[in-house]
């Protein structure tokens, strides 16, 4: 079945509802919107509800992680089945839960398994810094640079989410730099998770303006095609984020926790 596009378009700003207890919080339901347009439904309902998730602040400790079928296919002005299939999808990707007769919930990592993912995303992307060193072009490097110059100016101005986004792209970029396909392709395993962490990190404790400094000795290191610092620079530099969620990220609310609020 394939249906015909009247308009895609997608508001990135958190929609804040109060729940039951009278606190505010964010949800999904400002990601979506009407689909439409020349897609097979089924797959395009599946991408737009990834999507969606992926943008969401899922380790923000008001981040409403609760999915309502019927919500999402009014949002989306479709019917039940094709989120239902989009949602089963999900849960094989491990991005959600679906608990019986409780409900389906986005899937947040637990504390340990979150510094177990920082601790392989250093060395994997350790391993891309010392590859780009020997493999990326003088113009692919210049180029890195001209775009971490040119997102440093958000720390300064206090945008914090366009850096966060920008420093995502950036640890991408060092990946892709890499050559290896293997490499980015195991590390976007890890990226659903790692871009809502880092997404969360970023406006603490003064990390912004910390991982700018941080990305331009990195920067340094690769066009001086020094292997050895460039992944050094690039694992103490993750390494970091490990160590500031280990302090600080002392109480982690997970699925389960939540599970037992909806009992």
């Amino acid at each position: 079945m394939v249906y015909h596009e009247t308009g895609i378009t997608r508001d990135f700003k958190l929609l804040v509802t109060p729940n039951l207890g009278g606190t505010w919080q964010v949800s999904i339901d400002d990601k979506l919107s009407p689909i439409a347009e020349s897609f097979t439904l089924k797959d395009h309902t599946f991408d737009v509800l990834r999507a969606a998730i992926l943008d969401m602040d899922i380790y923000r400790p008001k981040t409403d992680l609760r999915l309502d079928e019927r919500r999402m296919a009014e949002r989306l002005n479709v019917s039940r089945t094709p989120i239902r299939e989009a949602l089963a999808r999900l849960a094989q990707e491990g991005l959600v839960e679906i608990v019986p007769r409780k409900g389906v919930f986005v899937r947040r990592k637990t504390r340990e398994e979150i510094l177990e993912m920082v601790i392989t995303w250093a060395a994997l992307e350790g391993m891309a810094a010392r590859l780009a060193t020997e493999v990326a072009t003088d113009a692919a490097l210049m180029s890195l640079k001209r775009f971490a110059l040119k997102h440093s100016c958000d720390v300064d101005r206090a945008d914090i989410e366009e850096y966060s986004d920008a420093n995502i792209t950036f640890h991408q970029t060092i990946l892709e730099l890499s050559g290896c396909s293997l490499l980015r392709t195991t590390a976007d395993g890890l990226f659903t998770h790692m871009q809502a962490v880092r997404r969360r990190a970023m406006g603490e404790s003064d990390r912004a303006r910390k991982s700018v400094a941080d990305h331009m000795q990195i920067i340094d290191a690769l066009m001086a095609r020094d292997a050895d610092l460039s992944a050094r620079r690039v694992r103490e530099h993750t390494m970091r984020l490990h160590d500031h969620i280990s302090k600080t990220w002392t109480r982690l609310e997970t699925l389960g926790t939540l599970k037992s609020v909806v009992s």
